[in-house]
């Protein structure tokens, strides 16, 4: 890519990432960490403290985290080796035209995430801070106020792109794991008994391969715009280890942000347990910076996805996704987050086809000519039989289902073009 290109597009939409672009190994840490500051895993945090106790917590979240690691690690490799998106990865693993299903997919579920986040942000500060009453049918004019600031907030940091992500996750990292932090541990100190105490109460009717599911569950959809980000990092080898420490460190502290306000707090999120140790500043601080870093993130996500269908711009699609989440955000958030869920499930198995050409065709991808190809037929069928699966099937682990009928459909259609 020329140099005038690079001025022009500083986020390689289109291309490989060149050395100039590649970012030092902090900033790649931490927009990575800021990535998986998930307010959403909160409520997984929740569910896994209500069915296990405090070791089953732990070696849910040390199996989930290791297979979870597994994924955005190989995810993280692939996109520093060959600079290049997710969506330019699937140009090549699901045809030219084929690839607009992984974009699709990916665009309208994080644009769903979007928007979802932008209410929990919005709901909470409008309750709190005008005590107004919320409800699924009802949400006072300035809760929308409360919403369309954030949006056109978190928007602008992912409309300027990486260099943006990276100044919001240098801020947002830091305060967010301290204070989160500092507040557990508050909470916990001024509780009854102590931490694996509270943990034996409840039903525990969840097992560990069950709660590992949960954990993968909650943050498999958004690793697989792993390439997206770990592209910037200066080596494969730098991609990986920062792309796997920074979700099992981030994961692991929502998952704790979550629990803890559960069994301390009887709520969802460190946000209500900030409140009840009356830090309602810096709640209201950590919960704005907890949803912006992953949101810009996803925003950004959606916006490279939409440009490979489209043909525009990066930044023209990214305004055009932040406007459709800001718009529909409160309508998502009460009606959309199961829906969502379910999607997660159709994403891992684009991940993992992702996975399987690059490294069954590994030298092809360091050419810069793209196949000719315009569907990889088999391919969408790994995606399509593996949603249904992952979605339908209850034995086991949703998406490792998922994953495996992909990968067997990817490879059974190797098979076939050989002959």
């Amino acid at each position: 890519m020329s140099k005038q290109n690079n001025k022009v597009d500083i986020d390689y939409t289109n291309g490989r990432v060149e050395p100039s672009g590649r970012k030092s190994t902090l900033s790649m840490f931490m927009v990575m960490l800021g990535f998986t500051f998930f307010s959403a895993s909160m409520w997984v945090g929740q569910k896994l403290a209500a069915g296990l106790d405090f070791s089953g917590f732990i070696w849910a979240l040390l199996l989930g985290g290791l297979i979870l690691g597994a994924y955005t690690g190989a995810l993280g490799w692939i996109g520093a080796e060959s600079g290049l998106t997710l969506d330019m990865l699937a140009r090549r693993s699901f045809g030219e035209k084929g690839s607009y299903l992984p974009s699709a997919m990916i665009s309208f579920t994080q644009i769903g995430w979007f928007g979802v986040g932008l209410a929990m942000f919005a709901i909470p500060v409008a309750k709190e801070i005008m005590g107004l009453e919320v409800t699924p049918d009802f949400m006072p004019w300035q809760g929308y106020v409360m919403v369309l600031i954030a949006g056109i907030l978190m928007t602008a940091s992912a409309y300027f792109g990486i260099k943006s992500l990276t100044i919001i996750s240098y801020i947002a990292v830091p305060a967010v794991a301290i204070l989160g932090t500092v507040a557990m541990i508050m909470a916990v100190n001024r509780g009854d008994s102590t931490l694996i105490a509270q943990f034996a109460q409840g039903t525990k009717d969840l097992g560990i391969i069950a709660g590992a599911g949960l954990v993968i569950g909650s943050f498999v959809s958004g690793g697989t715009a792993t390439p997206n980000f770990a592209r910037f990092a200066k080596t494969p080898k730098i991609g990986l280890i920062v792309t796997v420490v920074a979700f099992f460190i981030g994961n692991s502290l929502m998952f704790f942000f979550g629990a803890v306000s559960s069994i301390y707090a009887g709520g969802n999120d460190i946000f209500e347990v900030m409140l009840n140790l009356n830090l309602f500043y810096i709640a209201i601080f950590v919960l704005g910076l907890n949803i912006w870093t992953t949101n810009d993130n996803a925003l950004y996500t959606s916006g490279l996805g939409l440009s490979n269908i489209f043909g525009l711009s990066k930044k023209a699609m990214v305004l055009i996704a932040g406007l459709i989440g800001t718009v529909t955000a409160v309508w998502l958030y009460w009606n959309f987050v199961g829906w969502l869920n379910v999607l997660n499930c159709t994403l891992p198995p684009v991940g993992i086809i992702l996975i399987c050409s690059y490294f069954s065709h590994r030298k092809e991808y360091q050419e810069d000519n793209v196949p000719t190809r315009q569907v990889n037929w088999a391919a969408i069928a790994g995606v399509v039989l593996g949603a249904v699966v992952a979605n339908l099937v209850k034995w086991g682990i949703p998406s490792i289902n998922g994953m495996v009928v992909a990968a067997c459909c990817y490879f059974i259609g190797q098979a076939i073009d050989k002959k």
